[in-house]
């Protein structure tokens, strides 16, 4: 295949959905300037690689992606590597010392000048520019029905262990009209479900002296034809006020709680710089299913966190028992350089820790199962994104209650031979449930 010289673009995403949608201008941008995308590093003639610095795992991640991207350079000298995004915004020099093969590198507030930068020029950029607008061109990566919309970068809390604020700067959000505007450009291009994301979602508004603007948000949304479903993903439990849970209660708003409660334990908590002890989260949670007896629940955890010994790690699994979370994801700590928790040093070993997370991973596994019951037998509405096996005699869809790429799904046994359904909303029927998934007969 003849590949046009200069043209064809390659870009590799990392880390987080806000990155995604990070990658997704940065291809409409360059899509705009005549350059093609292009899935194949090995062809394209400019690698992309959209990084993540925010913990010591995705920063390996992120050195052996450009370690690969370097060995097709080898092979192809003409072919030009830029590397972008939160590790390069993080530690470019250092980056710059270890890779000064790659061609250029740009951060996060510089994303924008993409296509200069492939080609050469020139260029600056002043601190924490970039907030994407919904004039800027945009090629999605996931499936048609489906999008994140992004409604803010950085982040103004204080968190001990976060290097996002150093990273991304003050919460900036974007205009309210800018959302509203994009989210119907999306569902004139066929999209059904909108996925809200940001640093913290409930924190919307609040930058510019609105406390409530998300609930308005919301209440715009869900008024624009063709939208089915509208989710946000997460937020701080101290911004759940009545105003949002008042909106949620809305038939096209997902009845989701994306609400990271990090620990129970009020002095690990302390040290972490957040609020809500594992009472307030309960009581807050029993609050949310007054007004929504079928909420869905998902959390984060962090175990292994300095201060954090047998008791407050025997808090942590208790307070997990007790709140029934839907959904769970446990990360182990590791200290950060730069941020205040880095002071405290690693107290606990490497190998607790990972026993801590393995302990609560198994519990929440058993609640998950025990959560999912509740949706056997029932009729509901699934979103069919066109994912199938290689056979296609499973097709699969999500529920409302269950958020793209982080939770399990719905499995949909398809005839052989017979038509596919087509991407959009249907209906099943649930006939089994497991783990995380749920297993549906279709009813069209």
């Amino acid at each position: 295949m003849s590949l046009p010289k200069g043209q064809t673009v390659c870009l590799i995403n990392l880390g987080c959905a806000k990155n995604l949608v990070d990658s997704e201008v940065l291809l409409g941008l360059l899509a705009e300037a005549g350059y093609i995308p292009y899935p194949d590093p090995a062809m394209a003639e400019v690698i992309l690689i959209n990084t993540c610095g925010f913990i010591q795992p995705a920063r390996s991640e992120s050195r052996k992606v450009i370690r690969e991207a370097l060995r097709h350079k080898k092979r192809d000298p003409n072919k030009r590597i830029g590397v972008l995004g939160c590790y390069v915004e993080k530690e470019k020099e250092s980056l710059k010392q270890l890779f000064p093969e790659i061609d250029f590198w740009l951060g996060v507030k510089e994303l924008e000048k993409i296509v200069p930068a492939i080609q050469g020029q020139d260029f600056s950029a002043s601190r924490y520019t970039f907030l994407y607008r919904e004039n800027m061109p945009r090629l999605l990566s996931t499936p048609p029905v489906w999008a994140y919309v992004k409604i803010a970068e950085g982040c103004s809390h204080g968190c001990s262990f976060c290097t996002i604020p150093a990273i991304k700067g003050a919460y900036r959000s974007r205009p309210l009209v800018s959302v509203i505007n994009e989210v119907k450009a999306l569902a004139e291009a066929g999209v059904k479900e909108i996925n809200l994301i940001s640093q913290d979602t409930t924190y919307y508004g609040r930058d510019r002296g609105k406390r409530h603007e998300l609930a308005t948000l919301l209440e715009a949304l869900v008024k624009i034809p063709g939208i089915a479903w509208v989710r946000w993903l997460y937020g701080f439990p101290e911004e759940i006020n009545e105003s949002l849970l008042k909106i949620m209660t809305e038939p096209k708003i997902c009845p989701y709680f994306d609400l990271p409660f990090q620990h129970s334990s009020r002095s690990v908590l302390k040290l972490m710089r957040r609020g809500f002890d594992g009472r307030q989260a309960l009581r807050l949670l029993e609050r949310i299913r007054r007004y929504l007896p079928d909420a869905t629940f998902r959390t984060s955890l962090i175990v292994g966190f300095p201060g954090e010994g047998k008791r407050e790690f025997q808090d942590l699994v208790n307070f997990v028992r007790e709140a029934e979370f839907d959904h769970l994801g446990v990360f182990v700590y590791s200290p950060e350089p730069g941020t205040e928790a880095y002071s405290l040093g690693d107290p606990i070993a490497d190998q607790e820790k990972k026993r801590r997370r393995h302990e609560i991973m198994a519990l929440q596994a058993e609640i998950s199962r025990r959560r999912l019951k509740r949706f056997l037998g029932r009729k509901m509405e699934v979103l069919i994104d066109g994912m199938a096996n290689k056979t296609k005699t499973i097709y699969y869809g999500r529920t409302k209650y269950q958020a793209p790429e982080v939770d399990g799904g719905v499995k949909i046994p398809w005839p052989e031979g017979k038509k596919p359904p087509a991407p959009g909303l249907g209906w099943v029927e649930i006939i089994k449930t497991g783990r995380y998934d749920l297993r549906g007969c279709w009813l069209g």
